[in-house]
């Protein structure tokens, strides 16, 4: 263990939008995420559970959809987020994180199934099984190696307002209670203005900021936050992976300290099996 000064690091954003059907939450993200990827359409990609609506805003640039349909359990939503990863994306919009909890196959059908079939319907003590289940979902977005924004439906009541006219209204957003605590910044979508109004923001980019319509320029301000920082720090095992020969891979094994050359002994013969002994030979 070791204390040391607290300094930020350059980080991925963990985003998230929440609003009522039609409040504009899909193309929002999708302006961010251009933001964020520096314009390049090609390094985005939306993980589409809404039937094709991803689609509909083509018109914006030439981004990436991968369809996931039902069962949404939470082992599908972790499969396409290392898809999207493995693809060599930047930045990967989850539109909508809401099916994971309330969908088909999501995680309250799972665990209304885990209490009839295990736990002679006491859906309190299927929890056990299903709670680890979600909270790997939510690490996989945590520990992504992209910018996630991930979208979320919010129920709606319909109130009166001061002009005497009847509108729809986004309440709490449907996924798991505590859900927004994991997020870096988090914005409500007004349904009949579409401006974002800021509900967290540890970034303090947005605090005391009226409502907004969200931009492209929204997401150029979010990604230089996320850049100001120190660069981070790499784990051991990544540090190995990141090496590019077995020379290079040799340098950084020698320099562990012993406990750890024993615990990393069996990935670095993986990895030198894989490895050129000089980028010549890569390139060969």
């Amino acid at each position: 263990m070791e204390v040391r000064k607290a300094e930020r690091r350059k980080s991925k954003i963990r985003l998230g939008l929440a609003g009522p059907s039609g409040s504009g939450k899909t193309m929002s993200a999708l302006l961010i995420a251009c933001g964020l990827a520096k314009g390049d359409w090609s390094k985005v990609v939306v993980i589409d559970t809404e039937e094709g609506s991803a689609d509909l805003y083509e018109h914006l640039g030439e981004y990436n959809v991968l369809p996931l349909s039902a069962p949404f359990s939470p082992e599908r939503y972790i499969e396409a987020i290392k898809a999207c990863e493995n693809a060599g994306m930047e930045v990967i919009i989850i539109d909508s994180s809401s099916h994971e909890w309330s969908g088909v196959g999501g995680c309250l059908e799972i665990n209304e199934s885990l209490a009839r079939a295990k736990y002679k319907g006491n859906s309190w003590s299927a929890w056990n099984e299903t709670t680890p289940r979600h909270d790997k979902f939510v690490n996989a977005i945590l520990q992504s190696k992209c910018h996630v924004i991930a979208c979320a439906r919010s129920k709606t009541e319909t109130v009166m307002g001061d002009d005497k006219k009847v509108k729809k209204v986004g309440m709490k957003e449907i996924q798991r209670e505590g859900w927004e605590y994991e997020l870096t910044l988090s914005f409500n979508i007004d349904r009949e203005t579409h401006t974002a109004i800021v509900s967290k923001d540890r970034t303090e980019l947005f605090e005391g900021v009226d409502p907004f319509i969200v931009t492209k320029e929204t997401g150029d301000k979010i990604l230089k936050w996320c850049e100001s920082g120190k660069e981070p720090v790499l784990s051991i095992e990544d540090r190995l992976k990141s090496c590019k020969t077995t020379v290079e891979l040799g340098i950084a094994f020698k320099a562990l300290s012993v406990d750890d050359q024993r615990k990393y002994a069996a990935l670095t013969t993986e990895l030198k099996s894989k490895l050129p002994e000089k980028l010549e030979e890569a390139a060969a």
